[in-house]
């Protein structure tokens, strides 16, 4: 009896294996890609988050810290007037023009004040030295006067005490001045001329009466209403 011969062809397997094995094999591969893919996603996240923290933190070092300095804006004090020298002819025949009065009541003087200090200014009445600041102005007033001559305008200057007043009235205004000290000086004496910060005012006279040996020097400080921006005073021509 003769064998039978194997078949080498297997029985194929059933359509539902078939079916079976690749349905489940996808459903896996699905699976781990979709994992994949989520863990990319969260991967990509926390990587975004991480920049946009990091450039957040560059910009606010970048940025500018608001400054806590208070800026102080200030006002340059007015410049000083700068006086004239002494003419080099006290004689010289120049115009007479007034300025203004001075007033000392505790001596009893009111007289017209001009502008110079030449004599033949002087031989007037008190000279405003040219150059030095105006009465009320800012700076240093400086008036001179005789005291035993023509009309004597300053005889009487050193009875003055601190607190005495010396008015100046201009066409700017009425300017109070009280007295704050004195000083002889000798004819060289040219520091009493200059200018310094403040309202002042200076007046000065041969001394001792009858002699030209000295000075006698009056100071006094303003205590009114002071007149801004005016360096030089302005006047009209007396006859």
């Amino acid at each position: 009896m003769n064998p039978r011969r194997a078949d080498p062809t297997p029985p194929a397997p059933q359509r539902d294996d078939v079916e079976a094995e690749p349905a489940g094999h996808r459903a896996r591969v699905r699976r781990r890609v979709l994992a994949g893919v989520a863990g990319l996603v969260a991967v990509v996240g926390v990587v975004v988050g991480a920049l946009v923290v990091v450039s957040d933190d560059e910009a606010v070092a970048e940025r500018p810290a608001p400054s806590s300095t208070t800026t102080t804006t200030t006002t340059a004090p007015p410049v000083l007037p700068v006086p004239v020298d002494p003419p080099a002819d006290a004689y010289e025949d120049v115009p007479v023009v007034q300025v203004g009065t001075i007033e000392i009541p505790k001596i009893g003087l009111v007289h017209p004040v001009y502008e110079g200090i030449w004599l033949t200014v002087i031989d007037r009445g008190p000279g405003h030295w040219p150059g030095s600041a105006a009465p009320g102005a800012y700076g240093n007033s400086v008036l001179a006067g005789h005291r035993v001559t023509h009309s004597q305008p300053f005889r009487h200057i050193d009875q003055l005490v601190a607190g005495d007043e010396i008015i100046v009235t201009t066409e700017h205004g009425r300017f109070v001045y009280q007295m704050t000290g004195t000083e002889v000086v000798d004819p060289g004496g040219m520091h009493i001329v200059d200018q310094q910060p403040g309202h002042k005012i200076t007046l000065f006279a041969c001394h001792p009466p009858g002699s030209a040996a000295y000075r006698y020097v009056v100071y006094g400080e303003l205590v009114s209403q002071p007149l801004e921006e005016l360096t030089a005073p302005t006047g009209r021509a007396t006859t």
